[in-house]
């Protein structure tokens, strides 16, 4: 892995593999929402479920293909916290270093009762930035 403030492995399930041998592309989503939500438990300390934000944006871009004999690691790092943004980066690799895909999402504090996005915590703030 490259500089990441979080790594977590991420299991390659039967379910993952199409019928061309690799891991299906929209699985990679699903790869990275499991890395933010052990980001969000380990580093912020709260569940990702439990916590007001939505999911603004996702773009992956794919490396290498992944099969179901691979084991995965995935890097998270925030770059630039935004005031109600919280950008967030992704490298997956596979056990032998090969780079799989990389990614970004861009999750925002939300305001259930306004509908409407708010500041990021300060305990979030102070949280990512000790990462």
């Amino acid at each position: 892995m490259t500089d990441h403030d979080f790594e977590t492995e991420v299991p390659v399930r039967f379910r993952d593999v199409d019928a061309m041998g690799h891991v299906n592309n929209a699985v990679y989503a699903t790869y990275f929402e499991e890395a933010r939500a052990a980001y969000f438990r380990e580093v912020i300390g709260v569940e990702l479920s439990a916590v007001d934000s939505v999911l603004a944006s996702l773009s992956i871009d794919f490396h290498a293909p992944v099969t179901a004999d691979d084991r995965l690691t995935v890097g998270v790092s925030v770059p630039d916290l935004g005031e109600s943004s919280i950008p967030m980066e992704y490298e997956v690799r596979k056990d032998d270093g090969t780079l799989a895909a990389t990614g970004e999402t861009v999750q925002v504090a939300y305001d259930r009762e306004t509908g409407e996005s708010r500041s990021a915590p300060d305990a979030w703030r102070e949280a990512i930035g000790s990462a």
